[in-house]
């Protein structure tokens, strides 16, 4: 899914942020990112939702090598990458509804077929009574539910999430992450930057850790686990809900 060979990665002439970066992902794997303030992460994660080309070294994205991409074939490659923000980047003239339907809307899905699929998500996150709201009067945890709901809609290939549980109590965290890795379950790649230790141990998903600029990889468990109390324990399709857009070129 994704391989960075000897990547570094500087800002102007500062010195280097991300230093000699190597690392593979499989397609459905799931890694959490750690590490403290300043050690590199959201770097990283540009890099991974391809907001930025690295300074040296090489990436692989799907097979394709992105110091050869043409210009015009990387919006095609950015939708089949799902981000959650640390700072939610919603659409302020949007509400929650909308901001949540423009990835589907962006890949092609019919308008009729879109509603039920982006009210029963919401619902799945408790925002079905503030679905019509725009940004400005939502809470910050409302915000980053939205944000996430609009990260997982289409399903993509590749999720990669900064701190998407720093702004939710922890009974919404666990329900988050039961809703990561029910699609990670079919098939979704998933990376986490987190800061929340406990999370980390309750899900049991392999570490990427981050120190000064410098990747090492632990050892992580072999199998997730799933954090979302008995009565939330919903399966893959109830939880995410089928494609509107699926067979359609995207």
């Amino acid at each position: 899914m994704i391989t960075f060979e000897n990547v570094g990665m500087r800002y102007g002439m500062g010195a280097e942020v991300l230093r000699d970066i190597n690392f593979s992902l499989d397609k459905g794997s799931f890694h959490f990112l750690t590490g403290p303030s300043g050690a590199g992460k959201t770097t990283l994660l540009k890099l991974m939702y391809l907001a930025h080309r690295p300074s040296r070294g090489l990436m692989h994205f799907f097979n394709k090598d992105m110091a050869t991409l043409e210009r015009q074939d990387f919006p095609r490659l950015r939708r089949r990458i799902g981000v959650v923000f640390q700072d939610f980047r919603l659409f302020d003239h949007l509400s929650a509804f909308d901001n949540v339907a423009l990835p589907l809307l962006i890949k092609g899905a019919k308008k009729a077929d879109i509603a039920s699929h982006v009210e029963e998500l919401l619902s799945w996150v408790d925002l079905e009574e503030r679905m019509h709201a725009r940004p400005a009067t939502l809470s910050g945890g409302e915000k980053q539910r939205v944000a996430i709901a609009r990260a997982v809609i289409n399903k993509p290939d590749l999720l990669v999430a900064d701190e998407p549980t720093g702004n939710v109590d922890p009974a919404m965290s666990r329900k988050l992450m039961h809703l990561f890795i029910e699609l990670n379950k079919i098939g979704t790649t998933i990376v986490v930057a987190t800061h929340d230790e406990e999370l980390v141990k309750d899900v049991g998903a392999p570490i990427l850790k981050l120190a000064n600029g410098e990747l090492e990889q632990l050892p992580g468990a072999k199998a997730l686990t799933d954090p979302a109390p008995n009565n939330q324990s919903n399966s893959a399709n109830k939880n995410l809900p089928s494609d509107p857009s699926e067979g359609e070129d995207g």
